[in-house]
């Protein structure tokens, strides 16, 4: 067993469970959440945030909403988020409308998207009347527009993005809509060097995952890799050797839609998408071959030889990589240069500096006229 391999049974946690995996995280709030669990584990973690939760400079539009809204005594409130709701409340009270919209939205029924927005529900001293069935605005506007007629007045809570086409799908259902968005997404500047290092990871493939907690995050990403002229080597690299993560399918959507593969958990929820995201970096990201010199794995940055940890540079880490993957079978030079972008000349220097890594003499054999190959 080696150094990385003690994981408790019960919980399914081992400190060392992701050492020498790298992952990018992308999300603004609760990204301290997914920092802690992951560095805990051992990985080493790249924070970002590609889009930020940002309040109005003027809460003016939310509070004149917050009027039609009292004004308009909906039949029915759709309420989307956790946060977005506790700003709204706040933003109501400090305006001293706070009593009025409790008592207007208690004589509505109220559907939520999810257990976190039915939280706030009924924090706030509310209660719900049911939860959408796929934990998405689109399967919430399912069920209102399946439950509910013509001349219906829904207010919806406005999620940082507005889905203009579920609100179009009320309108077109006969409905009266009404929105209030107490929080809007804002995309990165420029500027940030926490981005541009990792749109560079990404497109360098020097991490192993990058996880998402909202569809704007993805779309901020994407942004922010073609401001820097990047935008085909991220998406290319997230289609190939850097795994996204998505903690569900609203935030799936603009992953799948380019082309990208998506590992996201049966439920929707933080808790789940860490270990997913734990289980898969441990067992099928984690490449491993028998050879002479004892069992040989690829942890991310690690190479384990025979239950000793080397940390590789990430050339080194692209060369082996091939190596392991072939699995004994020779990979020519012309592949290898390749692989790292270079001549052969600069492939062989790399090479050289990845055996002394290693310091186990004969795990890399040169094929003569060939390339190289591990020594299974």
């Amino acid at each position: 067993m080696t150094p990385f391999e003690r994981i408790d049974p019960v919980t399914g946690f081992g400190p060392d469970q992701l050492a020498g995996f790298r992952i990018g995280v992308t999300s603004d709030r609760r990204s301290a959440d997914l920092i802690d669990a992951f560095e805990r584990r051992g990985a080493f973690v790249l924070h970002a945030p590609t889009v930020r939760m940002r309040h109005a400079d003027d809460d003016g539009p939310v509070i004149a909403d917050t009027r039609d809204i009292l004004a308009a005594r909906p039949d029915l409130l759709l309420a989307t988020t956790s946060y977005g709701m506790r700003r709204w409340f706040e933003v109501a009270d400090a305006a001293g409308l706070g009593a009025a919209l409790q008592d207007a939205l208690s004589a509505a029924t109220i559907l939520v998207r999810g257990p976190k927005a039915r939280g706030a529900v009924r924090a706030a001293g509310l209660d719900d009347e049911g939860m959408s069935d796929e934990e998405t605005t689109a399967s919430l506007v399912d069920r209102v527009v399946a439950e509910f007629g013509a001349g219906t007045t829904v207010a919806v809570q406005l999620h940082g993005q507005t889905d203009h086409a579920q609100l179009a799908r009320l309108a077109q259902a006969g409905m009266r809509v009404l929105t209030v968005a107490p929080y809007t997404w804002s995309n990165v500047e420029d500027e940030d060097e926490r981005t541009t290092r990792l749109v560079d990871a990404v497109a360098a493939r020097q991490l192993d995952c990058v996880t998402f907690t909202s569809a704007p995050a993805v779309d901020g990403l994407f942004i922010a890799a073609l401001a820097r002229g990047r935008h085909d080597e991220v998406v290319d690299a997230l289609r190939q050797d850097v795994v996204a993560a998505s903690v569900g399918p609203v935030t799936s959507a603009p992953l799948i839609a380019a082309g990208i593969r998506v590992l996201q958990p049966d439920r929707f929820r933080m808790g789940a998408l860490i270990r997913l995201v734990c289980e898969h970096l441990e067992d099928r990201a984690t490449l491993r071959v028998r050879t002479r010199h004892g069992e040989v794995q690829l942890r991310g940055s690690v190479a384990v030889v025979d239950g000793t940890p080397v940390r590789l540079t990430p050339t080194s880490v692209t060369l082996f990589r091939a190596l392991v993957a072939a699995r004994g079978a020779v990979v020519s030079r012309r592949a290898l240069s390749g692989s790292v972008d270079g001549d052969e000349h600069t492939m062989e220097v790399s090479l050289s500096r990845l055996r002394q890594s290693l310091a186990t003499p004969g795990l890399v054999a040169t094929v003569v006229k060939r390339g190289y190959r591990l020594d299974v």
